[in-house]
């Protein structure tokens, strides 16, 4: 039985303490085998682990289980929900500059979309195959027996889960026929009726907003020929979500409606860039630079509203400068310029260093 006893007042507190009198405990044999780390060493080690890390540079190029596990929870959503995670996410790492992380969360977005769907597919195409078994199975029994009131019902339910909406009320009036005051035929018959209502209604609705979105676009073409202004469209235009090309203030008033466009300016001497996201073609670069200017990351202030010049390429590969005074459809209308996915592109230029950045450029063009 342990117990407490008290020194004697002539215990020496300083004495030494001899190992023998404590022996070092030994490690358990799982823990012996290890090769024994510095504390350097030790502590690196500690920092692959999700509770120590400080930093995902603490993972290293080597798998790590444990984060693995942490990052299939970050994912454990939907493919829908991972997908816009990942638009979000790409969304920041554009706003910072940080053009390759943006592409990843971009890509794995798309990869993202692409899955849900062909998951949606692929379960819808299984309803569709079960119910149409049903209904073989179902017109079957009907015709041994064609007063079978079950044989009626499931039929009528299976047409109406693949939306055959005037088979399913054929099917179900047959059975009303033999079973007139059948309440789940007559229940069924007021859902398919009620299905049927919703359906029309929303396809009525989709078939409307799309005539009204083709108006607007036949809209849209028609005044940009009208300017003559040259656009195209590539492969891959970038996810602009809500800025595009429009007439205000009616998308279908050609006549007296003004066109505004997303315009990129970019500041090719420094590798940055600005979105405008409404440029009317009324307007001048300069009502804009406004502002624009001064640049919080222009530490040398190199860029001021009268000492900066803009210049846009030509469809041949050229450059136009484009005066700060002079409204944008000046500059577009004359077919030089052309406006590519929808977006309209210029550079900025210090005024003192333009001559520099064109040589430049124009020293690209003769080499590739």
């Amino acid at each position: 039985m342990s117990r407490i006893e008290e020194l004697p007042d002539d215990y020496d507190d300083t004495a030494a303490i001899s190992g023998d009198a404590f022996p070092v405990p030994s490690l358990p044999p799982h823990l012996a085998s290890e090769p024994k780390l510095s504390v350097d060493e030790l502590a690196a080690d500690l920092k692959k682990s999700p509770f120590f890390m400080t930093s995902m540079d603490d993972v290293g190029d080597e798998e790590n289980e444990q984060m693995e596990a942490i990052r299939a929870l970050m994912y454990e959503g939907t493919r829908a929900e991972n997908a816009e995670g990942f638009r979000e996410q790409g969304n920041e790492m554009a706003r910072v500059k940080k053009w390759p992380n943006a592409k990843e969360f971009y890509t794995k977005g798309l990869l993202a979309l692409r899955a849900e769907r062909k998951a949606e597919d692929a379960t819808g195409e299984e309803e569709d195959k079960r119910e149409r078994v049903v209904k073989e199975a179902c017109l079957n029994v009907l015709s041994l027996a064609p007063a079978n009131v079950k044989a009626h019902y499931r039929l009528a339910s299976a047409l109406l889960a693949i939306q055959k909406f005037p088979d399913a009320l054929f099917a179900c009036a047959n059975g009303l026929t033999y079973h007139p005051d059948n309440v789940s035929l007559v229940a069924i018959h007021a859902k398919i009726n009620s299905q049927m209502t919703v359906s029309d209604t929303a396809a009525k609705k989709r078939l409307k907003v799309e005539t009204s979105r083709k108006k607007e676009a036949d809209t849209l073409v028609a005044a940009l020929k009208l300017r003559n202004i040259a656009s195209r469209t590539t492969g891959q235009p970038p996810d602009l979500e809500d800025a595009f090309i429009r007439l205000v203030p009616d998308p279908l008033a050609l006549a007296t409606s003004t066109l505004t466009f997303p315009l990129v300016l970019l500041y090719p001497l420094h590798l940055q860039s600005d979105f405008i996201k409404a440029f009317g073609e009324e307007q001048s670069l300069l009502g804009h630079l406004g502002y624009l200017l001064p640049l919080p990351w222009d530490e040398k202030r190199e860029y001021s509203s009268q000492g900066v010049e803009a210049y846009m390429e030509t469809k041949e590969g050229g450059l136009m400068k484009w005066g700060k005074k002079l409204p944008l459809l000046k500059v577009l209308s004359g077919g030089k310029v052309e406006v590519v996915d929808g977006i309209v592109r210029a550079n900025l230029l210090p005024k003192v260093r333009a001559d520099e950045w064109i040589r430049e450029v124009k020293k690209r063009k003769m080499k590739g």
